[in-house]
């Protein structure tokens, strides 16, 4: 197991690689090209100058995070084949820079939702939070607008400007496409791509809808685990995997986040983990927590433990954090409280190995 942060890049992260350097345990990076326009290729020239960066501050980098594929695959346009080829090409050109897994998602227009990005804790720190009716009252741009006013200045991942405009012509779209048609087009996306990850060697692992329930009419389909199973045996390679994020599945109390870590990574099919946990205030609402298990609904022990008995050898990193001690950073990836985060993993990652001895 390795123990990374995600780290973004070109002046746009509060935190430095530094600062992620003298985080004990913390061996390497998951970061990405966000100037790079969804669709185009990743050119090899700036990846290069990127790992020489991160290496030259004593950090590996391995983990991309993410491709973003573009809305045209998702919608299975003819236009998909320009756009699927340039994902091949990212694909060999961040395997000469040694990337080991690339974490991705597969969420229609929208790819992850809040309400509110510094909801006030008890304890005085800020965290993202979820209240399912003030998100389903808003739209899009009204949602983005939000976002954007309290993401401190920093970009926010899913929500780039330029896809911001057709987001409500794209949400019309998918009215008139069936779920089935939307797994569909997942297939011919992954038969296109997977041979090539497994020629360059990277491990696609793809991230669960957040949060894990239909919003807006849109088709969502990595959400429990027998979704799960449907989406893995569509392409049976093992470069065909995921990205278990216990904070995205635990949004929805039907998932069993331990059981879904021990069947799948049992199975070899689990390649990057995000783990954090969260307090549900009902079916639907909740607000991010710190990462101990006393914090929130989820057994971090529990967690931990499925990936250490399954004998993980992938990828973790803390997910969000809350903001604390007077820290202003894009939200949920400030320093403290992911370090924090960290080394409380690798505490119980430690102390379940040497439970085993």
């Amino acid at each position: 197991m390795k123990m990374i942060l995600r780290w973004f890049p070109n002046g746009d992260d509060s935190v430095t690689l530094q600062q992620i350097k003298q985080t004990p345990g913390v061996t390497g990076v998951a970061t990405c090209l966000p100037q790079i326009p969804v669709g185009e290729v990743w050119p090899l020239e700036v990846l290069e100058a990127l790992k020489k960066e991160i290496n030259d501050a004593g950090l590996e980098m391995e983990v991309i995070e993410s491709v973003n594929i573009h809305e045209d695959i998702k919608k299975g346009l003819p236009e998909r084949e320009q756009y699927i080829q340039n994902y091949i090409k990212t694909l060999e050109n961040i395997s000469k820079v040694g990337v080991k897994c690339l974490c991705y998602n597969f969420m229609p227009v929208i790819d992850w939702a809040r309400s509110d990005l510094e909801h006030p804790l008890a304890d005085g720190s800020t965290a993202m939070a979820y209240r399912h009716e003030e998100v389903i009252k808003m739209n899009p741009a009204t949602m983005a607008d939000v976002m954007a006013s309290k993401a401190k200045g920093y970009s926010l991942p899913g929500w780039e400007p330029e896809r911001l405009g057709a987001m409500a012509q794209d949400i019309e779209f998918y009215k008139n496409m069936s779920t089935e048609t939307y797994w569909e087009n997942m297939k011919y996306f992954l038969d296109a791509v997977i041979p090539y990850a497994e020629k360059y060697d990277i491990k696609m692992a793809i991230h669960p809808d957040d949060p894990p329930w239909p919003l807006y009419d849109l088709p969502k389909v990595i959400t429990n685990i027998e979704n799960v199973r449907k989406f893995l045996s569509l392409n049976e390679s093992v470069y065909n995997g995921l990205t278990i994020c216990s904070g995205s599945l635990g949004s929805s109390l039907d998932n069993d986040i331990p059981e879904i870590i021990k069947e799948f990574s049992g199975q070899g099919r689990v390649h990057f983990a995000h783990i954090r946990n969260l307090k549900h205030l009902n079916e639907k609402d909740f607000d991010e927590c710190a990462h101990l298990s006393q914090c929130g609904d989820l057994d971090m022990f529990e967690i931990v433990k499925a990936y250490h008995d399954t004998d993980y050898t992938g990828y973790i990193r803390p997910d969000h954090g809350r903001m604390l001690w007077g820290e202003k950073a894009r939200p949920g990836y400030g320093l403290y409280d992911r370090a924090l985060g960290a080394n409380y993993l690798l505490g119980l990652w430690e102390a379940i190995g040497k439970m085993k001895k």
